[in-house]
C-alpha cells in the first residue's frame, strides 16, 4: 500500500477552507475544459460543510456539473440526518443549485434492497468521478464503512465491480440513531481522478496518522492511501 499521498497542514481552519474550496473549484473548471462537463461526489459531515457554504455562491457553470454523494443514511430528503437535506442547506442554496444532482436514497424499505436502483441512478454520473470528498470519524471511518459494521469487507473489497453497497452499522457507536447506509464501495471512489480527504483538528489528524499502522478493518480511512497522488489529505493540525 503507497503512502504516496499528498499531506497538507493548514496554519488556520479558514486556510485549510479556502484551499479546499479553491482546489475543488479548479478541478471542476479544468474537466469542464476538456470534456464539456464534470462530476463531483460529496460527503456529508462537518468537515466539508463550510466548504460547501463558500463554494455554494462562486461563479462557475453549474449547469455543467453532475454531483452525487458519496454515502447516505436512509433517510429522505428533507428530514434531519439525511445529506440530501445537508446539501440542501449548504451548496444548493446559491449559484450551485443550478447543478444535476443524484441522491442515493430509493423508495425502497431498507439500503440492501434499493442498492442495485442506488447503482442505476449512479450510471448517469460520468464516470470516472473527477472529484471525490471525504471526511472521516474519530473511529477511522470514512464514508459509511464503520468498522465492525455489516457489509465492510465487501465495501472494502478492492475488487468488488459494485459501485455501491448496503451498510448495517448497528451496535457502531459514531454511527448514531440511523445505521442503515448506503454507500459508495473502495472501487468506486478509487476510480476517481481526484480525492480529496479532509480531517480537520489536531485528534483526527493523530487518528489518520494511526491508521497507518492498523488493517483496514480497523481504520478503514487507512484504505485511502492506496490513491497515492490522487489523494490529497487536508488538516489543519498546526
Amino acid at each position: 500500500m503507497t503512502d504516496d499521498f499528498n499531506y497538507q497542514s493548514f496554519a488556520s481552519r479558514d486556510a485549510m477552507v479556502k484551499s479546499a474550496t479553491e482546489t475543488i473549484a479548479k478541478a471542476i473548471t479544468s474537466a469542464i475544459s476538456k470534456k464539456g462537463h464534470a462530476s463531483l461526489m460529496l460527503s456529508g459531515g462537518s468537515s466539508p460543510r463550510p466548504v460547501y457554504e463558500a463554494l455554494s455562491d462562486i461563479d462557475l457553470p453549474w449547469e455543467k456539473v453532475t454531483i452525487g454523494l458519496i454515502d447516505d443514511r436512509w433517510i429522505d430528503r428533507g428530514l434531519p440526518g439525511s445529506n440530501e437535506t445537508f446539501l440542501d442547506e449548504t451548496l444548493f442554496k446559491g449559484a450551485a443549485r443550478k447543478a444535476i444532482f443524484i441522491g442515493l436514497k430509493t423508495s425502497d424499505a431498507n439500503p440492501a434492497l434499493g442498492e442495485k436502483v442506488s447503482a442505476a441512478k449512479l450510471e448517469s454520473i460520468p464516470h470516472p468521478f473527477d472529484v471525490c470528498v471525504m471526511g472521516m470519524g474519530l473511529d477511522g471511518h470514512t464514508a459509511s464503512w464503520f468498522p465492525g459494521s455489516k457489509g465492510l469487507e465487501a465495501a472494502l473489497d478492492i475488487n468488488n465491480p459494485e459501485t455501491v453497497i448496503a451498510i448495517d452499522a448497528q451496535g457502531c457507536p459514531v454511527a448514531g440513531d440511523h445505521p442503515e447506509r448506503i454507500t459508495l464501495t473502495l472501487s468506486a471512489v478509487m476510480s476517481a481522478k481526484q480525492i480529496i480527504l479532509m480531517i480537520p483538528g489536531a485528534g483526527k489528524a493523530d487518528v489518520f496518522q494511526q491508521s497507518a499502522t492498523k488493517s483496514v478493518y480497523e481504520s478503514p480511512v487507512k484504505a485511502l492511501r492506496a490513491a497515492g497522488a490522487r489523494l490529497t489529505v487536508m488538516t489543519d493540525e498546526a
